[in-house]
């Protein structure tokens, strides 16, 4: 294609794609010969059930999958004490969210988000060409309501809280949430992606409140990020319109059969998530002894500043050098974190006993720079 041919081709695409950079190619298979603690996952095999159904269902790979993801809907609605017009069910939870942000939000709309929150956000409000708020954490993580509730988030087509919060792991009281939705006539977006991981949750509200929507996903409790299964609970009004704009066959037929199933075997977990609680406290000692600044996590990962001299992205490069990759990042106010996902005891040990051997070589030379 000649250049004044692609100029014609990228010039019709909307404003919105357009002021976007061309997403570079991939470099993959390095994090598969590595530790990899950057992005949350489970580091859990399924249960042999779930794993079953997942092998069961291959059988049917030449049909399309269930049309409306009936079976799927109707499974999570009996396990969590809903009737089947309030569940929406999705290609992650991740899904989901698009699908709100196309439902609610138009050119010049604006949504506002917790920050520091979960940054996909940020990518979501742009391709609508909304404005996207952000409303600032205090330094003790509580919800901040009259920030929420006046200001510039007053007019916000919808809010998104995450709870626990990714990436601090914080958790707000579930009663803070009820009295958001009380308080507020717009929709309220309760992203639950690590609830599982926390003292309490907040689907019992949705019930309360036709303005709550609560998301959930089985990537971060239940080990099936890459089957990609998602939900959402809310009022029936709500719901269905969002289930009519979702792409036809989101859903195949693995992750369908693996999500009945994992709703059907929910207790089988109880072992893994005892397990990754037990090593958020364990890391999260062993970190501070060595001068990292640790954030008490209710999720399945730990925010940890690092000891004064060097960034985040400093460490996170140091750490890939051992092989172990963990999370850095670029935003205002997040410059000396690292975020480390919970894994299984001797990942754990290895980025511990990483994380030890580099501070060892930095002392020394900080020293000796600090001393010139």
């Amino acid at each position: 294609m000649s250049d004044a041919k692609l100029a014609d081709v990228l010039s019709a695409l909307l404003e919105e794609t357009r002021s976007l950079e061309a997403a570079p190619s991939s470099v993959s298979g390095a994090k598969h010969r590595s530790i990899k603690l950057d992005t949350n996952e489970n580091p859990f095999p399924l249960p042999l059930p779930v794993m079953q159904s997942a092998i069961a269902a291959l059988k049917g790979h030449h049909l399309y999958p269930e049309d409306d993801n009936v079976g799927l809907r109707e499974a999570a609605a009996n396990a969590y004490g809903f009737n089947q017009d309030q569940v929406i069910a999705g290609n992650g939870s991740s899904e989901l969210l698009s699908v709100i942000y196309k439902a609610f939000l138009a050119p010049g709309d604006s949504v506002a988000m917790l920050s520091p929150g979960f940054s996909f956000n940020r990518k979501l409000a742009s391709l609508q060409g909304a404005r996207f708020i952000e409303v600032k954490w205090d330094e003790s993580y509580m919800l901040p309501m009259k920030q929420l509730l006046s200001g510039p988030a007053q007019d916000a087509k919808f809010i998104v809280l995450s709870n626990p919060n990714n990436p601090s792991g914080t958790f707000v009281p579930v009663a803070d949430v009820d009295s958001l939705a009380t308080q507020s006539n717009r929709l309220i977006v309760l992203d639950e992606a690590y609830v599982d991981f926390a003292p309490d949750d907040a689907l019992r509200l949705v019930h309360r409140h036709p303005n709550l929507l609560v998301l959930r996903t089985f990537s971060k409790s239940y080990s099936a990020a890459g089957l990609r299964i998602g939900f959402g609970f809310g009022h029936p009004d709500l719901i269905g319109r969002l289930r009519n704009i979702q792409n036809l066959f989101n859903m195949n037929v693995i992750a369908h059969a693996v999500g009945i199933s994992i709703l059907s075997n929910r207790t089988a977990y109880s072992d893994n998530h005892k397990h990754i609680k037990e090593e958020r406290e364990r890391v999260t000692t062993a970190l501070s002894h060595l001068g990292f600044s640790v954030i008490p996590s209710h999720a399945n990962f730990l925010l940890a500043r690092v000891p004064p001299g060097r960034k985040g992205t400093w460490w996170q490069t140091s750490l890939r050098d051992e092989n172990i990759f963990i999370a850095a990042f670029p935003e205002d106010g997040l410059e000396d974190y690292i975020r480390v996902s919970i894994g299984k005891k001797d990942e754990m040990d290895a980025f511990i006993s990483a994380a030890g051997r580099i501070l060892k070589k930095l002392v020394p030379h900080e020293t000796s720079v600090t001393s010139q």
